[in-house]
């Protein structure tokens, strides 16, 4: 697995495209930096795994463009130590970053080919989430909850009410919710039974896939 200095070049033009576009966090557009991106896709798309661009991966899933992977990350506002709960591994590359920023990342993925390509490959890189989990995102991880953080990187066509339960107060849930288009919506727990919402503009993402009965 090649990692060049041209490779860390472009991660740098990278990182400051992000900035052009608004992310202010430096731990986000430190990762950005840090993380081999071009190794999370096909050697194909090498040319442009700096680009701001979504490319697919294994069962017909995709990498999402690294704009929307720095805004997730930096709107959830990651703390040293905090336990989160991906819903979507998918290529890993998001997981990647919640790890650059020290998070205790429990995440779950629904596409048996990707769990099993991404769980081998991550290890590689150093990187290791507590725990990696092929399961159904709907139902989130209630043996380990209560979560700081859950953030969802498939577009949802509804709120799953389990992933809101298994925060903790003062915990954020981060989810595109709608068909085609998503709304990102950010949802913050206040109390056991009340929740602040707030809609932070359209996003296009894979559909989240239906639930199990």
């Amino acid at each position: 697995m090649r990692d060049t200095t041209k490779h860390q070049g472009l991660r740098n033009q990278l990182a400051t495209t992000l900035q052009e576009k608004g992310i202010t966090d430096a731990n986000v557009l430190d990762a950005v930096r840090k993380i081999p991106r071009h190794l999370f896709i096909d050697s194909s798309f090498e040319a442009h795994a700096y680009q701001d661009k979504a490319f697919p991966i294994a069962a017909d899933q995709t990498i999402s463009h690294p704009y929307t992977v720095a805004f997730q990350s930096q709107v959830l506002e990651v703390e040293e130590g905090e336990k989160i709960l991906e819903i979507g591994t998918g290529s890993g590359y998001q997981t990647a970053v919640l790890l650059e920023l020290k998070a205790e990342v429990y995440t779950i993925e629904r596409q048996h080919e990707l769990f099993k390509k991404t769980s081998m490959f991550l290890p590689k890189l150093g990187y290791r989430p507590k725990r990696f989990v092929f399961g159904d995102g709907y139902k989130g991880l209630p043996d380990e909850a209560p979560f700081d953080k859950v953030i969802v990187t498939a577009g949802a066509p509804f709120v799953p009410k389990p992933l809101l339960a298994q925060l903790k107060v003062g915990g954020k849930l981060l989810i595109p919710v709608g068909d085609g288009e998503q709304v990102m919506t950010l949802f913050i727990r206040k109390s056991p039974l009340e929740f602040e919402k707030h809609e932070l503009g359209d996003f296009r993402f894979v559909p989240m896939l239906k639930k199990k009965n």
